[in-house]
């Protein structure tokens, strides 16, 4: 499982289950984005959306709980980057006075 993986199902997931849009958006590709949604699922063994031949048409339940906990793990990652961000730079955080 990678954070890449992760990003790409939650925005699929943000953008209606629109895997072009979401490509354009990430600035990658539709078939590169569908096969690290399939490796992911293949990994965790379950299907994380519901297909008509090539498209997706609704997150199942077990991806509503993945995807839950992805958005999660992304937040958290973000939140890691700005903590990241605080202590490298000494003029950024925050003064409290007593």
């Amino acid at each position: 499982m990678k954070l890449q993986q992760l990003k790409y199902i939650a925005e699929v997931a943000k953008h209606d289950l629109n895997v072009t849009q979401t490509a354009a958006k990430l600035f990658t590709s539709q078939p590169g984005i569908s096969k690290q949604i399939r490796l992911l699922e293949n990994e965790l063994g379950v299907n994380i959306f519901k297909r008509s031949g090539k498209h997706l048409t609704e997150i199942t339940p077990a991806g509503e709980a993945v995807l839950a906990l992805a958005r999660n793990i992304l937040d958290n990652v973000e939140n890691i980057k700005h903590i990241a961000e605080e202590y490298a730079d000494s003029s950024k955080g925050t003064l409290s006075i007593a």
